[in-house]
């Protein structure tokens, strides 16, 4: 996508008050006045941590370092609401990456996929309606054939963002609509081809197959495709989106991870041991329904805003 829009770095610090909120509480009550920090104060600010879905790795990493640069000293609330921007910031710094498509080759295919429900048809749509309005030329693949409530939902994004739609009547093969609908963007010149996906973790095989299958046949018409596999998750699971990672990482050769619904939970921190779980980079984070609220990862706005802090500094 693009690069942050004017305003964002708001809308994130919106998106995520809900974590932020119960996180300076906590922080407020361990911090209430400025004291030295001592080892019981270090054990609340580590258990407030992993209470934040931060999970207990990044927490005790985030907690020595606290220990090794604050121990003995006194902090207020605002030196450790700045301290833990920065260690959280740190933790993500290497587990960020770009999602660009138009840089690529053409078309771009991009997979997509998720458990029902984790906001996988919301996202394609919202990248979809970006990319439309930089004047791509964009197919969109109703990829999940066994849920009609998929497909038309999807219908409604790919008219709203102006992308040309391709669907097949519920209970066919995903993997021949995929195969045709590549073949058609190659011959008609599209940019962009976003491929939706079931997410059916009920029959976890047999999801994990036709997944696969649709992989094999898009590589019949381009070895490099998929040019990207995004991992959505859903923020409100908590630590349900590491298990989900794990599921579709060991098995689909995932490129990114797309973290929506962030602003639906008070325990945004589960982005941290997600991409610390994580063999790819997390690329892009959602804090609401409207199209400029799903944007390009940034770990220093992302661990200001998450503790309440103001827009990170120039």
């Amino acid at each position: 996508m693009s690069e942050p829009k004017k305003g964002w770095f708001q809308r994130l610090t919106a998106g995520l008050s809900r974590t932020s909120k119960a996180m300076g509480e906590q922080i407020t009550q361990t911090f209430v006045q400025k004291a030295p920090l001592d080892q019981a104060r270090l054990e609340e600010l580590e258990e407030m941590l992993i209470e934040a879905d931060l999970g207990p790795h990044s927490a005790a990493r985030i907690t020595e370092r606290f220990a090794a640069e604050k121990f003995g000293k006194d902090v207020d609330e605002a030196e450790i609401k700045e301290a833990l921007a920065e260690a959280i910031g740190d933790e993500l710094a290497a587990r960020v990456g770009a999602f660009d498509p138009l840089s690529g080759p053409r078309p771009y295919i991009v997979l997509f996929i998720g458990v029902n429900g984790s906001g996988k048809t919301t996202t394609l749509g919202k990248i979809a309606a970006d990319l439309t309005s930089r004047g791509a030329k964009v197919m969109i693949v109703a990829g999940d054939t066994f849920r009609a409530a998929a497909v038309e939902q999807l219908k409604v994004w790919a008219d709203r963002a102006k992308a040309d739609f391709e669907s097949r009547p519920t209970g066919s093969d995903a993997a021949a609509l995929a195969f045709d609908s590549v073949e058609k963007a190659k011959a008609q010149g599209y940019d962009v081809v976003l491929i939706d996906t079931a997410g059916r973790l009920q029959n976890k095989q047999g999801l994990m197959d036709e997944l696969l299958k649709i992989i094999r046949v898009i590589k019949r018409l381009d070895p490099d495709a998929p040019h990207e596999t995004l991992l959505v998750l859903d923020a409100t699971v908590g630590r349900n989106a590491l298990a989900q990672e794990n599921i579709f990482g060991n098995q689909i050769g995932v490129s990114g991870i797309v973290m929506t619904k962030l602003d639906g939970t008070a325990r945004g921190g589960v982005l941290v041991p997600v991409a610390q779980a994580s063999d790819s980079p997390i690329k892009l984070i959602g804090v609401g329904e409207g199209i400029d609220d799903l944007q390009p990862f940034d770990p220093r706005a992302f661990a200001r805003s998450v503790v309440g802090l103001s827009e990170v500094p120039q």
